[in-house]
């Protein structure tokens, strides 16, 4: 099968590019997906509760439920050999070793920055990605709402899960609403819009967007590179989608 992203240059010029795309497993709301460099699998989460590891043709080889968690995200620590896991509304990262499955503790995130309440317990918002970029995780907050408004739709990163709470150490005001997915790839920080099915090359050091592409209308919710450049996406719909990077 064949799919159609659209790329929309910053003058406004629109060129598009074909990928083929191809769902290579089914997973009940798949929230998060990361790649982990050590055993060259795929580690996906879900709404449920429950984490996988999967093949890159798909092929599920583990499956395990961790408990009553909302898993919004998942990075990999590959030097560490540990999986983090933010989430949805305790806005908590959970630490789990990748091996055993094992939850090795559960850090909440203090959730005021310089006086605002950047995240606030609510139904409908609250972290949604996850991703670990030399040593420092970054995390993403679902929301409509652009800071500094209180709870709104910023990529932040934290100190340290040593602590009985993190605290939030910087903002990126990216100024697009409901980030859902993260993932860092060749120096950039790719971000989905769920909402705007909008695919965000960002740069983090220089803190501007490079170039954004249209995504088709979906659900996606987690994002992925493996070690040959291949994208993985996974959708809230059951699906983890597998297409050859067009950029």
């Amino acid at each position: 099968m064949k799919m159609i992203i659209t790329l929309i240059l910053s003058l406004g010029i629109f060129t598009q590019i074909i990928a083929k795309e191809k769902v290579i497993a089914k997973i009940p709301e798949a929230s998060g997906i990361c790649f982990y460099t050590l055993s060259k699998t795929l580690f996906v989460v879900n709404d449920e509760g429950s984490i996988y590891e999967l093949s890159k043709k798909g092929k599920i080889k583990r499956e395990h439920y961790l408990g009553r968690f909302d898993l919004e995200g998942i990075a990999c620590d590959n030097e560490k050999k540990l999986l983090y896991l933010c989430v949805e509304g305790d806005d908590s990262v959970l630490v789990v070793d990748a091996k055993s499955f094992n939850i090795i503790k559960e850090v909440p995130i203090k959730r005021k920055f310089n006086g605002i309440k950047v995240l606030k317990k609510d139904k409908k918002h609250g972290l949604e990605a996850i991703e670990l970029i030399d040593d420092v995780l970054y995390l993403s907050n679902q929301s409509y709402n652009i800071y500094p408004k209180e709870d709104s739709s910023i990529v932040f990163t934290i100190d340290t899960l040593e602590n009985k709470k993190a605290k939030i150490t910087k903002i990126f005001n990216h100024g697009y609403v409901d980030i859902a997915a993260l993932s860092y790839y060749q120096n950039i920080l790719y971000m989905i819009s769920d909402n705007d099915n909008l695919l965000i090359a960002y740069d983090p050091i220089n803190e501007k967007t490079i170039k954004t592409y249209k995504l088709p209308k979906s659900s996606q919710e987690g994002l992925c590179f493996d070690d040959d450049g291949k994208m993985y996406i996974a959708d809230d719909r059951g699906k983890i989608i597998k297409m050859d990077r067009v950029f």
